[in-house]
């Protein structure tokens, strides 16, 4: 249940910084990056922030267990690429990644993009930030809280190359064997 929630379409007032799908970056456990638009959610206990930077998205997850942090950006100097898929255990986390890249052609990427752009708009926990210049340049994010864990999703699109890259990340409490 969404108890503080609003879903967001926003033009951001910045450069399109994100160029290429190929310079995107991930990185887990990075501080608050600067923020153009953010969306504050509640979910079932777990305090959810969406982040649109200039370069990309960031989301912070916050719980009794402590703090997860996912950066997807154009971060100068990050030496990891964006990776197709991390399950990792942070402290009390399982934390899994998984990301992809679409080529599509021109038609076929207006189309997606106006499809996820209209998703995620309307959607109560959904965060979408268009760049100026195309309006089909954008990064949209969206959450949710599923069988005890918290899942989202971001699309990150390049309709100068055709490309959309998207993302999902599930996060949920570390499972300990009985031994």
């Amino acid at each position: 249940m969404c108890l503080r929630s609003r879903s967001m379409l926003t033009t951001l007032n910045t450069s399109y910084s994100d160029t290429r799908a190929a310079d995107l970056a991930w990185a887990l456990g990075r501080e608050p990056l600067p923020a153009l638009a953010t969306l504050d959610l509640e979910l079932d206990g777990s305090r959810l922030q969406l982040r649109l930077l200039g370069a990309s998205h960031q989301v912070l997850l916050e719980e009794e267990r402590g703090l997860c942090s996912e950066t997807v950006a154009c971060i100068p100097g990050s030496s990891t690429p964006l990776p197709l898929g991390v399950a990792k255990r942070v402290d009390d986390w399982e934390y899994q990644f998984a990301a992809r890249v679409e080529a599509l052609s021109p038609g076929s990427f207006a189309g997606r993009a106006q499809e996820l752009l209209a998703l995620v708009s309307d959607h109560p926990q959904g965060l979408a930030g268009v760049f100026p210049g195309s309006p089909y340049a954008f990064t949209a994010l969206l959450a949710q809280r599923h069988d005890g864990q918290v899942h989202w999703r971001t699309w990150h699109a390049y309709p100068q190359e055709g490309q959309l890259v998207a993302t999902r990340t599930r996060v949920g409490a570390r499972v300990r064997s009985a031994v």
